[in-house]
């Protein structure tokens, strides 16, 4: 599925469930489910390990949540994440064209090392 079919799928379903949720609820929500990612990667990743008495989190359904929040704030201000993510991947083959290749170290293409 496309980004725009995915965004025309959305539209339907929260048209058809009441609407929009205002700019700043969306943002909060966007918040409370990026928090809720995090949450899942400091367990999988991070020192902060589950409570025995916590059940499993599936790590998609937490990024799925965020791409759901991303998406309706998209349609609500009418961008084309189609279209977006089409010209940030252009820009960044332009920008970083050669910039993470295996340069000896220091070297421009080494992550950290100033560009």
């Amino acid at each position: 599925m496309q980004i725009r079919d995915m965004q025309r799928t959305i539209d339907a379903w929260v048209q058809a469930n009441g609407g929009y949720w205002g700019e700043l609820s969306l943002l909060a929500r966007l918040s409370e489910e990026v928090g809720e990612l995090a949450r899942e990667y400091n367990h999988r990743f991070g020192d902060k390990k589950k409570k025995a008495s916590e059940g499993p989190a599936a790590l998609e359904d937490e990024l799925a949540d965020v791409l759901w929040i991303l998406l309706c704030m998209a349609n609500q201000q009418g961008v084309d994440l189609q279209a977006a993510f089409e010209g940030t991947m252009h820009k960044i083959g332009v920008r970083d064209a050669g910039r993470f290749t295996s340069d000896p170290p220091g070297g421009p293409g080494e992550p950290g090392s100033p560009a």
